[in-house]
């Protein structure tokens, strides 16, 4: 599975970004998709994660600002960010996780830094 994400940037505290993490090299709809972010001295942490059902989940500190969703007509997922924080900054990855495997695949990042 080839993963890229595109879509991020800069943006004040308060503001919105969708970023979008496009895939090939297998059957879309049959991946668990998520995003994870690695903030400046931290680990990556996992968002939120989309299943092939379209059940979502999210991380408590994204839960009611951040949105995952998926296109599998396009082969692509979102996510949707709003009430950004500085907090927010870091580099935002999108995973894709073949149903009823354990293997990972890792997108390259995509920057999103949040001023304040």
């Amino acid at each position: 599975v080839q993963l890229q994400a595109f879509g991020g940037g800069l943006v004040q505290a308060g503001g919105s970004l969708r970023l979008s993490c496009a895939a090939s090299g297998s059957i879309f709809s049959r991946n668990i998709m998520g995003w994870y972010r690695q903030a400046p001295g931290k680990e990556r942490e996992s968002l939120a994660t989309i299943s092939v059902f379209g059940n979502t989940d999210y991380a408590d500190s994204v839960k009611g600002r951040f949105t995952i969703s998926r296109d599998n007509a396009k082969n692509t997922a979102y996510l949707q960010m709003n009430d950004l924080k500085p907090e927010d900054t870091g580099v935002y990855y999108c995973t894709a996780r073949p149903y009823g495997t354990q293997k990972t695949y890792w997108g390259q990042g995509t920057q999103v830094t949040v001023s304040s």
